[in-house]
């Protein structure tokens, strides 16, 4: 196999800092998808793959993995690589329409006058359903706390996506202090239906700013410094239950925090009237130092 570059960004950093690192390969034509995951498992990052559309509807074609599987959408990788490409020039239209597993993805890139790139996605209107009281308890042991740290609000699995189960806590610092046990969030996903615990709590109400954590299902590391489809379902969640106005205000997500690598996740719900259409999903991307050669060891 000749050589294929990976690119390293970071997704959804705060103040030029923090977010989620992110491996792109611009020109994934060349490999299958055991090489593709194979570079996942390389970088224990969700990776992005670019290939060659395969209709005449779209503009480009997204793979996404993670070190045990592959993802049929991955919200902050799409993002990393498409700002990858618009850095290297490679975006010939705009919006850009992706073609991923689970449906077509709708990209925009605005330049900022340094030269820098913002980027935001589409995500589909979202599903939420409260959980039944024995899955909240489910919940709650996984996570190792008792029901007096929820928040008064439900406990909802929830997705535009991929199922993620938004968990109200009642104090940021009770939310920073979870430590899980990857088994049991494990256990307690499948039970439940859901990818990942999302765990959040209200910064600052009026001004729709939230903190949360993502503990996922079974993707081969405990924690994400930053999870956009759950952020996007997060978003849902919180006008399902009225802790958001139902305008197109910005909802900003912060992650990460207890992995010191802070993360801020825009979301922006569109109405038509009083229904909700779907979201834009967005953040900054910052380019990391590290770069690397995918022609070593097992990507041969």
């Amino acid at each position: 196999m000749s050589d294929v570059e990976v690119e390293v960004v970071r997704v959804f950093t705060c103040g030029g800092a923090g977010g989620n690192p992110c491996p792109v390969v611009a020109d994934a034509g060349t490999l299958d998808a055991g090489a593709m995951q194979d570079i996942a498992r390389r970088y224990r990052h969700e990776s992005g793959f670019v290939l060659p559309p395969e209709d005449d509807t779209h503009d480009l074609r997204f793979r996404f993995f993670v070190p045990n599987h592959e993802m049929e959408m991955c919200a902050h990788a799409t993002i990393g690589t498409l700002w990858v490409l618009a850095r290297r020039g490679r975006l010939a239209s705009a919006p850009v329409r992706i073609a991923t597993v689970s449906g077509t993805v709708t990209g925009f890139v605005q330049a900022h006058d340094d030269g820098s790139w913002r980027v935001e996605i589409t995500q589909p209107t979202g599903r939420v359903v409260p959980l039944a009281s024995e899955r909240v308890d489910t919940v709650c042991a996984a996570l190792g706390i008792s029901r007096d740290a929820l928040a008064d609000l439900p406990v909802h699995n929830a997705a535009t996506s991929r199922v993620k189960t938004l968990i109200p806590i009642r104090w940021p610092e009770g939310l920073h202090a979870l430590a899980p046990d990857p088994a049991a969030v494990e256990a307690a996903c499948r039970a439940i239906g859901s990818t990942g615990l999302y765990p959040y709590a209200v910064l600052d109400g009026p001004g729709r700013t939230f903190e949360a954590r993502q503990f996922p299902r079974s993707s081969g590391y405990p924690e994400d410094a930053a999870t956009g489809i759950a952020a996007a379902a997060l978003a849902f969640g919180l006008l399902h239950d009225g802790t958001v106005e139902p305008d197109d205000r910005r909802i900003l997500i912060h992650q990460g925090r207890a992995m010191g690598h802070l993360s801020e996740i825009s979301v922006r719900i569109g109405f038509a009237g009083d229904r909700a259409l779907g979201c834009l999903l967005g953040g900054e991307v910052a380019p990391e130092d590290e770069r690397g050669s995918a022609n070593e060891g097992s990507f041969k």
